[in-house]
């Protein structure tokens, strides 16, 4: 094999790998969302049943305990996906939670939606898909 070919050869797998590096990025910060948006969901939970205000109340509180852990797994999980990932294509994926979080109020806390939430829904949909299109490039 030449010096070219396997030049050719490196940076095909080089590409390769840069592409799966970046679909894992995404694929971890897309769970970043749902555990955020789970953490939400939790720690609303969790402030609905606080007997006692305060630190005493809070430690004791379990859904609020266990919003905080899924925040803390998010966070981590955030590092690992920005370690080889680019910010700018990244960080703009973090705006979904909003999205989960407005569904899951509604579904479980039976918050209403309006014509504004939804208008604003479809607009992060369409800026986070617009915004990773352009990280392809």
């Amino acid at each position: 094999m030449s010096e070219a070919q396997g030049s050719t050869m490196t940076a095909g797998f080089e590409a390769r790998d840069s592409a799966r590096t970046r679909r894992q990025g995404v694929a971890l910060v897309f769970g970043c969302t749902i555990l955020g948006a789970a953490a939400q969901i939790l720690m609303k939970t969790g402030a609905n049943h606080l007997v006692h205000p305060g630190v005493a109340g809070m430690i004791a509180n379990l859904p609020l305990l266990g919003g905080y852990a899924l925040y803390g797994l998010s966070t981590l999980l955030l590092v690992l996906a920005l370690r080889d990932g680019e910010l700018s294509l990244l960080y703009p994926v973090i705006a979904l939670t909003y999205v989960w979080v407005t569904v899951l109020s509604f579904v479980i806390f039976h918050d209403r939606v309006n014509p504004f939430k939804i208008a604003g829904i479809v607009t992060i949909v369409i800026g986070v898909a617009v915004l990773g299109r352009g990280g392809e490039r």
